[in-house]
């Protein structure tokens, strides 16, 4: 196993993990907050999906695929205080956006080199480009933990 295959690893686990926690889900469960001030999980997916466009520009400009229109002016941090679904994406138009983003990633992950993952990124919490590619999956990660919360409110049994 290579550098590229243990990224591309990691990636696809916070892909597995977050597709099984989202997949029995409605639009209205989305919409669900774990607690009082946190972002619900359409917020958060559509956080991410933005995220992984930006950073796959910092790591490889050429492979960005664009956003669906007003794509990321729904996700900002001026909406995610908003309940109304007609603020935001359906699930169905999120996972079809990750779906697009997700597979560009990859693509650009494959045609990667060795030395470019080395380059320096030029931001502190991922210091050069693998760590970059190292995020598309545990960002994901880092916000399934709160969407574990909203599936056990929802009457949903743990699924790991």
């Amino acid at each position: 196993m290579n550098a590229k295959d243990a990224i591309k690893l990691s990636i696809d686990s916070g892909t597995m993990v977050t597709t099984m926690y989202l997949e029995d889900l409605s639009d209205a469960d989305m919409l669900k907050r774990p607690c009082p001030g946190c972002n619900h999980i359409n917020w958060q997916v559509g956080h991410l999906i933005a995220s992984e466009n930006h950073m796959l520009g910092m790591s490889a400009p050429q492979a960005v695929k664009p956003l669906p229109a007003g794509f990321a002016e729904k996700y900002t941090n001026d909406t995610a205080p908003s309940d109304d679904p007609n603020t935001f994406c359906t699930k169905a138009e999120l996972m079809a956006a990750h779906k697009e983003q997700r597979d560009a990633t990859l693509a650009a992950l494959d045609k990667t080199s060795d030395a470019d993952l080395e380059k320096p990124s030029g931001v502190e919490w991922a210091p050069n480009v693998a760590a970059l590619y190292s995020m598309q999956g545990s960002h994901w990660l880092m916000h399934a933990g709160q969407w574990a919360v909203v599936r056990r409110q929802l009457g949903r049994k743990p699924l790991f």
